[in-house]
């Protein structure tokens, strides 16, 4: 049976794609081992209640729940390296994540048939395997190197990113990402064999365990608005919908579901338009079991991605998706990668010009003045949703390229 090791470094509730990954290699055959990390006691409970089920291993490289030391002593490494970069001019793998060390001899520690990796972190250790002349393969769900908004500080080791990507690019047996924008664009800039596409999907079957329960809503009987992200924040094209608010001609419902940022909230509370204050709800996290459940109990998926860095204009979050998936209509902003996945859901996906909230109101006034349109909308999310974007439609296309790359592998046995 051939073995593969998924590098990621994080919780595995909060990494999706991997996770995915892992059930598909592991219910087909292969032998999957995922490297974690426990940083958080209530994520870690939901990572225990994942792996109790599932067909692969889970394991945290650190667990800082239960060392608290190891904690501290992470951190302090950490600054040091930040302090080496902005010192001495020396961009280093410690700025790119606490645990990038245990991560790094975990994975080094591993004789697997096939490594990959996943996150900023597991980029340099995938390049280190590659020098081992491991079989390796990077999931760039981001574009490490271009996900920083211009104004953000910079903490990141951006020349050394640049650098791992070249090599990952250019020597992986093969590398995903998730959209044809961002697949074209990586292909464009390092000359590469291009990645192959994973869209941030879920699978259609996840339905079957929405509850209908309307935990959320107050009013059902006017149409309803949903938002969420880990973080609630700035930046995410919050300030575009409470400017458009004003513009809008009929009552409903927001609900915006994430951790508030320090202050955020109080920002994002001063900032709503008085006639809206009792119309807005800011909702906590939600298990990811329960996430989708919580989504369909409104009818339109707010998505309003910028277009600040390069990364987040080319791909397509797991948040557009998740809406169609749970029979959502969605008002997006007009990313690349957000009319990559308009251009497949006619009908379902209205989209608006970032920075435009005449737009963004313009687009919503449709929806909410005419309830067949809305109704037709979100049919056309759901039959989108079960034939482009589910995650039955992905797999395939991740099983297959791995195969391939173990069929080239017997064929050569020099990587």
């Amino acid at each position: 049976m051939r073995s593969i090791v998924i590098l990621t470094g994080s919780h595995l509730c909060h990494n999706p794609r991997a996770l995915h990954s892992a059930e598909t290699l592991a219910r087909n055959g292969y032998r999957v081992e995922v490297l974690g990390a426990w940083t958080d006691c209530l994520l870690k409970v939901r990572d225990e209640e994942i792996v109790a089920a599932a067909p692969f291993t889970f394991t945290p490289v650190v667990d800082t729940t239960k060392h608290r030391a190891r904690r501290t002593a992470t951190r302090v490494r950490r600054k040091l390296g930040m302090m080496a970069a902005e010192f001495l001019n020396w961009e280093n793998p410690w700025q790119l994540a606490y645990f990038y060390s245990e991560l790094r001899a975990s994975a080094l520690a591993r004789s697997a048939d096939l490594y990959i990796a996943h996150y900023e972190p597991a980029l340099a250790i995938a390049v280190e395997l590659l020098e081992a002349r491991k079989r390796v393969s990077v999931d760039f769900a981001d574009w490490f190197s271009e996900d920083l908004p211009p104004d953000a500080p910079r903490q990141k080791p951006l020349r050394l990113l640049r650098s791992l990507e070249q090599a990952a690019l250019g020597r992986s047996a093969f590398t995903s990402c998730p959209s044809w924008s961002m697949r074209q664009a990586l292909a464009d800039e390092y000359r590469c064999r291009a990645p192959i596409v994973i869209y941030n999907a879920f699978r259609w079957t996840d339905r079957n365990a929405i509850d209908g329960v309307h935990k959320d809503r107050r009013n059902l009987a006017i149409p309803s608005v949903h938002w969420f992200s880990q973080t609630l924040g700035p930046g995410r094209g919050l300030e575009d919908l409470l400017a458009a608010l004003p513009r809008l001609d009929r009552e409903i419902e927001i609900h915006l579901r994430g951790t508030p940022a320090p202050g955020f909230d109080d920002w994002l509370r001063s900032h709503i338009p008085e006639a809206w204050k009792q119309r807005m709800f800011l909702h906590p996290l939600v298990p990811s079991g329960e996430l989708l459940s919580r989504i369909a109990e409104h009818d339109i998926g707010f998505a309003g991605e910028l277009t600040c860095c390069r990364s987040r204009e080319l791909t397509v979050t797991n948040k557009i998706l998740q809406y169609l998936l749970a029979g959502l209509a969605v008002v997006a902003s007009d990313t690349t990668g957000q009319r990559e996945v308009c251009e497949r859901a006619p009908g379902a996906i209205a989209y608006y010009k970032v920075g435009q909230a005449h737009a963004l109101a313009a687009s919503l006034n449709q929806l909410i003045r005419c309830p067949k349109a809305l109704q037709m909308a979100k049919a056309t999310a759901l039959e989108t949703a079960r034939n482009v974007f589910s995650w039955e439609r992905q797999e395939p296309v991740l099983l297959d390229v791995v195969a391939q790359s173990f069929s080239a592998e017997d064929a050569n046995s020099d990587p």
